[in-house]
């Protein structure tokens, strides 16, 4: 059952499901149903979400919200996401409490990762 007022699912956009789906497989383990030619859902096994099928994408120079993931191994995560053909957007920088990069994924989805380490 969802947690009352609570983060409870988060929807991209994205041209290319199969793209954005092998990126999110390789680079953070992430599995995935399809709804057919619109739609694309994902989970990380906490949270649920999905890829509407869009021309558009999400950005911070967009004035768009920030989704921040979290990560052990920022160094190791960062290459993950290099390896899986994600674009580093900002490279580590420490703020209070941690440090984190930004990553743009392959339709152009800027996202970030941290670590308290």
């Amino acid at each position: 059952m969802p947690t009352d007022r609570k983060v409870d699912y988060i929807e991209l956009p994205a041209g290319d499901f199969d793209a954005v789906q092998a990126f999110y497989e390789q680079a953070f383990g992430w599995s995935f149903t399809d709804y057919g030619a619109e739609y694309r859902a994902f989970t990380d096994g906490r949270i649920d979400g999905g890829f509407y099928r869009t021309a558009q994408h999400s950005s911070t120079t967009n004035g768009a919200a920030l989704i921040v993931l979290f990560a052990s191994d920022l160094e190791a995560t960062l290459a993950t996401v290099k390896a899986a053909g994600g674009s580093i957007v900002r490279e580590i920088f420490a703020f209070p409490g941690g440090r984190r990069f930004h990553f743009a994924d392959p339709n152009g989805n800027e996202l970030a990762v941290w670590s308290d380490r």
